[in-house]
C-alpha cells in the first residue's frame, strides 16, 4: 500500500489517466475529486462489493438453471 500525504487542492496520478484531487477535509471525512477515462468505473467501496456480490449470485443462479436444464 502506497501512504501520501496531500494538502487540500493537491492531487495524485494513477497511471496516465487517472487523477485523484483532495477537495477538502472537514471533522473526520475528506472530500476527493477522481477524473477518468469513461470505460475506467469508479465506485466506492461498498458498492463495488454490492455489485459484486449481485454478480456472484447472478452466475450460482444460472449455473443452477443450466445444471437443471442437463438433468432433463
Amino acid at each position: 500500500m502506497l501512504i501520501l500525504t496531500r494538502k487540500p487542492g493537491e492531487s495524485i496520478i494513477i497511471g496516465d489517466n487517472v487523477s485523484v484531487v483532495l477537495l477538502g477535509m472537514q471533522h473526520n471525512q475528506v472530500r476527493l475529486g477522481i477524473t477518468a477515462p469513461m470505460e475506467i468505473t469508479v465506485h466506492r467501496d461498498e458498492i463495488y462489493n454490492k455489485i459484486q456480490s449481485g454478480k456472484r449470485k447472478t452466475t450460482v443462479e444460472n449455473a443452477t438453471v443450466i445444471d437443471e436444464t442437463d438433468n432433463k
